[in-house]
């Protein structure tokens, strides 16, 4: 994607885009894809990063208007569900999917209504590493698929990350893409960052991923 110094590009989710970032330093980044992504833009975007360890979708929508809106965005991505997911196997949290689908619904709609900035998608994704993990994919998958049909339906590039490392894992070995099956390692950042930059460059033509 082509961006000027007038473009403010928001990365939101939970720990897979927090990444360590200095929650004091509003130009702080983090250690993960969003810095991977900001470092191959060849242009002078800001990049902002909103990432915060352990929310759901419920926290998400509830720091939305502080952390998204607020700031006008020119492009917002959201990567959100795997804590859904994982509260309900550690801790017995429950996320209904169809109540997961109406808050990511809710704070698309917000977005396009008062930034009108487009909108990326990413998918959830799990590489099971422990034990059980497998068992995940029962609320897992339905997750994904609500991800999928509600950013299509409204109008959001979906990123299919989910697939990407997958696949990726397929070469590496899980281990390498995610050790934990959840948190990404370097490679699996760097897997998640030429990810977004390909969908990227499917709205607004050529971006940079070559250089990752």
């Amino acid at each position: 994607m082509r961006f000027t110094r007038d473009d403010r590009l928001l990365f939101i989710g939970d720990s897979v885009t927090d990444t360590g970032r200095d929650r004091r330093d509003p130009t702080s980044l983090g250690d993960g894809y969003v810095r991977m992504i900001a470092e191959a833009l060849p242009s002078p975007a800001t990049v902002v990063n909103k990432g915060c360890d352990g929310d759901r979708v419920h926290d998400l929508e509830a720091r939305w208007a502080t952390d998204v809106l607020a700031l006008t965005p020119s492009v917002v991505t959201v990567l959100i569900g795997i804590n859904d997911t994982w509260r309900r196997y550690d801790r017995g949290l429950l996320s209904p999917v169809p109540e997961f689908e109406a808050s990511l619904a809710r704070v698309l709609i917000v977005t396009e209504e008062r930034c009108g900035a487009p909108l990326f998608v990413m998918t959830p994704f799990l590489l099971p590493a422990g034990p059980g993990q497998e068992t995940w994919f029962e609320d897992l998958a339905p997750r994904i698929d609500a991800v999928v049909r509600t950013a299509t339906a409204h109008g959001a590039t979906v990123v299919r990350t989910d697939l990407a490392l997958a696949r990726a894992a397929e070469v590496y070995g899980a281990a390498a893409i995610a050790p934990d099956g959840v948190h990404p390692s370097p490679l699996g950042h760097r897997v998640v960052a030429r990810t977004w930059l390909a969908a990227a460059a499917t709205v607004r033509g050529r971006t940079s991923s070559e250089r990752l």
